[in-house]
C-alpha cells in the first residue's frame, strides 16, 4: 500500500457558537465577521510546515485540494501550496486532489500550471481532476449543474490532448473554443502526470475512471464503513468492464487518530474531531444539491453524496459516534492496525489518503499523530497489495540537481 498525508486546511478559529449562529460554513458565511489575516498567516505556514513533516516522517505523497468561499478548507489554490512544497521537499510525491477544470476559462490554464509544477518539482506531480462540490461550482463560480459534467469533461480531454499531441492544434468543443492550443511548458512525465479522480459516489465516475484508466480517489467524511457500498459498486464496474482488478487503481481518504491506548486517542484528539464535524462540515441545505447536479444514474443506483449527507447531519455527534462509525479509526496502533487491515480486505484500496490534521488540531498534536501513524501503522500495512503493479503512481525520475537552496552546507 501506499501512504498519502492529506490537508484540507481548515480556519481553526470558527466561534463556539458557529452552528447555532450561521447556516454553514460554505458560500456565505461573512468573512469579515470571521476571518482574522494574521490567524490566517500562522495557519498556512503550521499548515505547510505539517506537509513538510509528513514527508520527512516518511509518507509517500503529500495532498492538497481546491475549495472556494469558506471555513472549512483555505485553498482556493492548490497550485500555490505546491509551488511553496516543491521548492521545500525533495523526495514525496505531490497530489494535486484537484484543479476542477470546468471552473477555469479556458481550461488548458491548468494544463500550464501542473506541467509548471511537474517541472518545478522534478517530476513529482498527480493530477487529480474533480467536478468540485456544488457549493464551489454552482453556487461561488456560477457554473450551470445541467452542464457541469459535460464541461467538465471536456475541459479534462482538452488538458490532455494538450499534454501529448505533438503539435499546436485548434480545439472546438461546446463550452471552449481556441484556435492555438501549445501548451509551455511541458510536463516532466510523459505522456502525463497519472490522473486521480476524486469523487464522491456518481455512479458515472466509476465507468469514466476505468474507461480511461484513471485511478478513482473515494474522499469521504464518513470513512470506511460508509464507504463499502461506493467502492462495491466501482469494482463491479472494473469486472463488469473486463479490467484487471488492480487495487492500486483506487483511492480512499480516512481520518485517522493514533495515542498510546484507545482512551488516551479520545484525550487527545476528541475536542479537535468534534470541531470538524460540528462546526467545518456544518453545510446548509439550501446549497447541498442544486437541480441538475446529482445524475439520474446515481440517484437511481440510491447513492447519498457526500455533501448531501453532511448537509443532513445531526449536530448532536459525540466522539464515542464519530468512532463507532468509522468516521475517525482512533486508538492505539494495533487498534488502528486492525481497523486499516478490516478496511483493506473489504475496500481493496492500494492508496490511503490519511487525514492526521482535522478541526482546530495544533502543531505539536499533528505532528506526534503523523509520526505515530508513520511509525506503528504504516510498517504493518505497507506489505499489501505487493503483487501488483502500481500503473497511477509517479515513476521515479532521473536524478535532478536540487536547488541551491536545498543543498546541505
Amino acid at each position: 500500500m501506499k501512504f498519502h498525508w492529506f490537508h484540507l486546511m481548515p480556519y481553526p478559529d470558527l466561534p463556539d457558537d458557529f452552528r447555532q449562529r450561521y447556516a454553514g460554513v460554505w458560500v456565505d458565511p461573512p468573512v469579515r465577521e470571521l476571518f482574522d489575516p494574521k490567524r490566517g498567516h500562522a495557519a498556512y505556514n503550521d499548515y505547510l510546515d505539517e506537509l513538510e513533516h509528513a514527508e520527512r516522517a516518511g509518507f509517500d505523497g503529500i495532498c492538497v485540494n481546491e475549495h472556494h468561499q469558506n471555513a472549512y478548507g483555505l485553498m482556493p489554490s492548490p497550485n500555490l501550496m505546491v509551488a511553496a512544497l516543491a521548492r521545500r521537499t525533495t523526495r514525496a510525491k505531490l497530489v494535486i486532489m484537484g484543479n476542477s477544470p470546468a471552473l477555469y476559462n479556458p481550461p488548458i490554464r491548468v494544463a500550464e500550471e501542473m506541467a509548471m509544477l511537474d517541472v518545478l518539482s522534478g517530476g513529482r506531480i498527480v493530477s487529480g481532476f474533480p467536478v468540485g462540490t456544488p457549493m464551489d461550482t454552482t453556487f461561488c463560480y456560477g457554473e450551470n449543474p445541467a452542464t457541469l459534467r459535460e464541461k467538465y469533461r471536456e475541459a479534462v480531454a482538452l488538458i490532455l490532448r494538450a499534454w501529448t499531441e505533438k503539435r499546436p492544434f485548434a480545439f472546438n468543443g461546446k463550452y471552449t473554443q481556441l484556435r492555438y492550443v501549445n501548451v509551455w511548458p511541458q510536463p516532466m512525465q510523459q505522456p502525463h502526470p497519472p490522473i486521480w479522480i476524486p469523487g464522491g459516489g456518481s455512479v458515472e465516475t466509476w465507468d469514466w475512471c476505468v474507461q480511461n484508466d484513471f485511478l478513482y480517489a473515494y474522499l469521504s467524511y464518513f470513512g470506511y464503513k460508509a464507504g463499502l457500498a461506493t467502492m462495491k459498486g466501482f469494482w463491479e464496474v472494473v469486472d463488469k468492464l473486463g479490467v484487471a482488478a488492480n487495487p492500486y487503481r483506487a483511492g480512499f481518504l480516512q481520518f485517522v487518530a493514533v495515542a498510546d491506548s484507545d482512551a488516551e486517542a479520545e484525550r487527545l484528539y476528541a475536542k479537535h474531531a468534534l470541531y470538524f464535524y460540528n462546526r467545518c462540515l456544518h453545510i446548509s441545505p439550501s446549497f447541498a444539491n442544486p437541480p441538475g447536479y446529482t445524475s439520474i444514474a446515481t440517484m437511481r443506483k440510491g447513492i447519498e453524496g457526500q455533501v448531501a449527507r453532511a448537509a443532513a447531519m445531526s449536530p448532536d455527534l459525540t466522539w464515542k459516534d464519530i468512532v463507532e462509525r468509522g468516521y475517525v479509526v482512533a486508538g492505539s496502533a494495533a487498534t488502528v492496525v486492525d481497523r486499516l487491515n478490516d478496511m483493506a480486505d473489504a475496500m481493496r484500496v492500494g492508496h490511503l489518503m490519511v487525514l492526521c490534521h482535522f478541526g482546530d488540531m495544533p502543531k505539536d498534536k499533528v505532528y506526534q499523530n503523523t509520526e505515530r501513524f508513520a511509525r506503528d501503522v504504516i510498517p504493518k500495512l505497507r506489505p499489501r497489495f505487493n503483487e501488483w503493479e502500481d500503473k497511477w503512481w509517479p515513476k521515479d525520475a532521473p536524478p535532478v540537481q536540487a536547488p541551491a537552496s536545498l543543498q546541505p552546507a
